[in-house]
């Protein structure tokens, strides 16, 4: 259903600003490269956003993705040149046949900027998902790259949630991976907005170990759910053997994991750097929260950025986003985290 964009008239504003730091400082798009903006009216916050990229792209073809049939898109997307720019304002996920947007825009050489899921969003966390766009180039790209180069030194490292939970990593990391909309070393020129995250895993994925608080899941219907206390993983060789405090939802995803792939292997080890998100300024959609600054990591066995000689990707089902009570992350000899915040 339509609802009205003016009656936001400040979130319509900030978001304008700050998607005008997101196009001329982490894209470098120009008057010289054409836009379009592919849109839907379903939600609030689509209608925001829509509002917010009209008065930074003036000049963009806009075209109402229910109003169009796929062809009509498809087509307009032809028109476009290497660098140009296309933008994807989604309540759910837009579905063109076989065309698998994103990765078909990225072999055109297209810069892409997608906020999927948005009516996922409740309107008291409207304002939360629009700060999130912020974009402090001097924040992600020090702080991110410095992540980055204390995760490639270490040796090991540990992450302590509280209650003497400690996770262990007894190995080195992966090379880790940059989020943080600065795309001069990337084939790909952007991706899924907010963003602010760096993310590796354990070389030796049996190499980790412990116990490890989590405050927030990802449940069966990729929404975020906060059990009244945090749940308590117990890891052995790199899998869940056991959850402290669990609840039904989160047994249930435990267990779809465990009936499908057998054993529950934990994978991704996330920095999330995005200052809009705490554990108190949540929002709905886990693929958006996964950006809160602290630490998240995966349950499940894929992960699509690293190959293990263990896991078959072919077989690879689930990644499942939890989120770690965070008191320290040690890397090496150094603490990294320190009061809610990176401290490198």
């Amino acid at each position: 259903m339509h609802q009205n964009s003016a009656n936001n008239p400040d979130l319509i504003s900030i978001s304008a600003l700050h998607i005008n730091n997101i196009l001329t400082i982490a894209f470098n798009h120009t008057g010289e490269n054409r836009a379009i903006v592919v849109f839907d009216r379903r939600c609030k916050l689509a209608n925001i956003l829509t509002s917010a990229y009209r008065q930074n792209l003036p000049d963009a073809q806009y075209i109402d993705f229910d109003a169009v049939t796929p062809e009509f898109i498809l087509a307009a997307f032809e028109q476009l040149r290497e660098a140009d720019l296309v933008v994807l304002i989604q309540s759910t996920n837009f579905r063109l046949e076989a065309f698998r947007l994103r990765i078909e825009l990225f072999k055109r050489r297209l810069k892409v900027i997608e906020h999927p899921h948005l009516e996922r969003m409740a309107d008291h966390q409207l304002a939360y998902y629009v700060e999130s766009l912020a974009y402090d180039p001097d924040y992600y790209r020090k702080v991110g790259r410095a992540l980055k180069k204390h995760i490639d030194q270490a040796d090991t490292g540990v992450i302590s949630s509280g209650e003497g939970a400690q996770l262990f990593f007894d190995c080195p990391f992966e090379s880790a991976k940059l989020n943080i909309g600065d795309y001069s070393e990337m084939n790909n020129i952007g991706g899924q907005f907010p963003i602010g995250e760096v993310f590796t895993e354990a070389q030796n994925l049996e190499a980790v170990h412990g116990r490890i608080r989590i405050f927030v899941f990802g449940d069966t219907t990729f929404t975020v759910n906060r059990p009244e206390q945090p749940i308590t993983l117990i890891v052995h060789q790199g899998r869940v053997i056991g959850a402290e405090n669990s609840t039904v939802e989160f047994d249930r995803v435990l267990q779809q994991i465990r009936d499908d792939e057998g054993e529950i292997w934990l994978r991704e080890l996330g920095f999330g750097m995005n200052r809009a998100f705490t554990s108190d300024r949540m929002v709905n959609d886990i693929g958006t929260y996964e950006r809160m600054c602290g630490i998240h990591l995966s349950l499940g066995a894929k992960h699509g950025q690293y190959h293990k000689p263990q896991i078959r990707r072919a077989e690879a089902r689930y990644h499942v986003d939890v989120f770690a009570v965070t008191e320290s992350v040690r890397l090496g000899d150094v603490n990294v985290y320190k009061d809610g915040a990176w401290v490198v």
